[in-house]
């Protein structure tokens, strides 16, 4: 039976961390795919600062040349991007389907938009730092991956690039997309 971890984020932009956490799942629970999904409008924060257009560009450049990832356009539509219906376009028959979710965001579940069909639909691979504790919602599914402790966040890789320097976190086809289009208040030259 295949198995396949959806791995949804605003990914604004994607970082080296980002891609560690999809390939630490890819080897901890032996998945045949890890499917990369920009989101589109996500409920629960405030919308992206680059076009999903940009955010699906970016990943696409980052990913490329990795084994076993792909990038998803499912939730392009523009919609409210609830994980429930990007779940039920991506579900294949015959497929154990993952979820990747860092700990912060799996503790708010039970908040989601038909947060049971969620539980009932995936296994959830959560990303947490070695010795955190999470509570598990009745019906819920959880894998805890505690490999992973890279502290970099998108909201401070956008400041830094709004301040004219792009970390190395992010991957250099990444950092030329990010150049050429002036993206994320970016002007001039960058150290």
């Amino acid at each position: 039976m295949a198995k396949t971890a959806i791995f949804g984020r605003t990914f604004d932009p994607i970082h080296s961390a980002h891609l560690l956490v999809g390939s630490e799942a890819r080897r901890a629970f032996q998945l045949d795919k890890v499917l990369l999904v920009p989101a589109g409008t996500p409920p629960h924060k405030e919308g992206p600062e680059a076009s999903f257009e940009d955010r699906l560009a970016m990943v696409k450049l980052a990913c490329q040349g990795m084994e076993g990832f792909e990038v998803s356009d499912v939730e392009r539509d523009g919609g409210k991007s609830y994980s429930i219906f990007t779940i039920e376009k991506l579900r294949k028959p015959g497929e154990t389907l993952y979820f990747v979710i860092g700990a912060d965001a799996f503790a708010e579940l039970q908040t989601w938009y038909r947060w049971k069909d969620v539980a009932a639909a995936v296994e959830f691979i959560v990303v947490t730092r070695p010795g955190h504790v999470y509570e598990i919602p009745e019906g819920a599914v959880a894998h805890t991956l505690a490999t992973v402790d890279e502290p970099i966040s998108s909201s401070e890789v956008r400041r830094k690039i709004a301040a004219g320097v792009i970390p190395e976190e992010i991957p250099a086809p990444v950092r030329r997309y990010i150049e050429e289009r002036k993206l994320y208040g970016i002007s001039g030259r960058v150290r």
